[in-house]
């Protein structure tokens, strides 16, 4: 328990997702060894394919997308994304390979 007696937070969890920007399409093509393969029309530009990324993952798992963070990746095409509690069961009910 935390100082005020309230239960702390779970620490988010995260998963690879190897994203493909300026692709044409919104897409998430599947599981290959253990990363998430995302395809995103946004070019790689002021972080808009970051943001395609988080808002096509939020509609894929029907979870808000303030439920989903960047953790690591920013500029390269390997990244992991944080999800709370709610949407790591949403992860893991739609892509179990990703061991989340």
């Amino acid at each position: 328990m935390s100082e005020n007696n309230r239960p702390m937070a779970q620490p988010d969890q995260t998963f690879a997702v190897r994203l493909t920007p300026h692709s044409g399409v919104d897409k998430v093509m599947g599981v290959t060894d253990g990363e998430l393969i995302v395809r995103v029309a946004a070019p790689p530009i002021d972080g808009t394919a970051n943001e395609a990324l988080l808002r096509l993952l939020a509609r894929e798992l029907r979870v808000p997308r303030s439920a989903l963070r960047l953790a690591a990746g920013r500029t390269g095409r390997l990244k992991r994304v944080a999800v709370d509690a709610v949407a790591a069961a949403a992860v893991r009910a739609r892509w179990p390979d990703l061991g989340v």
